[in-house]
C-alpha cells in the first residue's frame, strides 16, 4: 500500500475551485470476503484534514472487483457514514457502484472488472476525515467477492489469471 499526500500551504484568498491537497492510497494485494456484510477494503482508506468548512472533498476510486456470482458492489464512506449511493427504491440495494462477474457463464470466470466512481462531498469540517471503500455482496450469503483478482475458484497460477491494483484519491477543493 502506498499513500501519497500533496499539499499546498499559504494560498491567498479567492482561490475557489483550486485543488489544495491530494491524498491517495493504492492496494496491490488481493482480498476476499464472503457474504452480504460489507467489509473495509484493507489499504483503501485515506485521511484528510480540510483547511476550511466551506471546502469540498472530491473522492475518486477505481476498484478491480469480481465475484463468484453476480451482485458484488462497493460503497464509499466518510468515517462511518456511507456517502455517494443511489436513492432508496423498494428492496433494491443502495451502493456506489456494482460489478457483475458471474461464474455461471464459463467465459466470465477469469474476468476482473474495474469499478470506478467519483463523488463530491461537502463535509463542512476542519477535523481529520477518513474516506474508505467497503465491498461485499448484496444477494447470497455464500457468494464470494474479490478485490484485485479474477473470481476463478482455484486461482490457477497462469497468465490468464490477472492481478490488478485498486486506488482511492481524495482532493480538497477550495470553496
Amino acid at each position: 500500500m502506498a499513500i501519497i499526500k500533496i499539499g499546498s500551504d499559504g494560498l491567498g484568498t479567492g482561490v475557489g475551485g483550486k485543488v489544495l491537497q491530494v491524498v491517495s492510497a493504492t492496494k496491490s494485494d488481493t482480498q476476499t470476503v464472503t457474504g452480504t456484510t460489507f467489509t473495509d477494503v484493507t489499504g483503501l482508506s485515506v485521511s484528510i484534514t480540510p483547511s476550511s468548512t466551506s471546502n469540498k472533498i472530491l473522492i475518486a476510486t477505481n476498484v478491480n472487483l469480481s465475484a463468484s456470482n453476480r451482485y458484488t458492489a462497493i460503497k464509499i464512506l466518510r468515517d462511518s457514514t456511507i456517502i455517494g449511493i443511489g436513492d432508496t427504491a423498494g428492496s433494491r440495494s443502495r451502493v456506489t457502484v456494482a460489478g457483475s462477474s458471474n461464474n455461471d457463464e464459463s467465459d466470465n470466470i477469469y474476468i476482473m472488472r474495474n469499478s470506478s466512481a467519483s463523488f463530491l462531498d461537502s463535509p463542512s469540517s476542519t477535523s481529520a476525515i477518513t474516506y474508505k471503500i467497503q465491498f461485499g455482496n448484496t444477494s447470497g450469503v455464500s457468494y464470494i467477492s474479490y478485490i484485485n483478482r479474477a473470481p476463478s475458484g482455484d486461482d490457477d497460477n497462469a497468465s490468464y489469471n490477472h492481478r490488478g491494483i485498486s486506488t482511492i484519491t481524495v482532493y480538497e477543493i477550495a470553496g
